[in-house]
């Protein structure tokens, strides 16, 4: 089940990613790139490699940068909403085991049925 790797994909989400831990780093911690980057152990001059989107952050940095900022790392990598989980959880307290079980199972016939067409 091997991916073509996109390499033009992968520079827009590099620089999508920049542009978040920017936008966190400028509206949310309210820190220039300096104080920002010590705390994350980089230098500025790479911070702001990253923010440009023309560099990654290292596994240790995005860490550092999730405890900083409080955003999980799907938040910080991808985007993704950091309260889907504690959402998904609060709603599926509503059902039983069961009733989970045969809705993952759906969902997965439901998915295979589209692959399929």
């Amino acid at each position: 089940m091997s991916k073509n790797f996109d390499v033009n994909q992968e520079k827009q989400e590099q620089l999508i990613r920049g542009k978040r831990i920017k936008a966190i780093r400028e509206n949310e911690l309210r820190l220039n790139k300096t104080d920002l980057a010590k705390q994350i152990g980089i230098s500025s001059q790479f911070l702001g490699l990253v923010e440009e989107g023309k560099g990654n952050l290292v596994y240790r940095s995005i860490k550092l940068l999730r405890d900083v900022s409080g955003h999980s790392a799907d938040y910080i990598l991808y985007g993704l909403d950091d309260n889907v989980l504690d959402k998904t959880k609060t709603y599926l307290e509503e059902y039983s085991e069961e009733e989970i079980i045969e809705a993952l199972n759906t969902l997965k016939s439901l998915s295979n049925l589209l692959k399929a067409n």
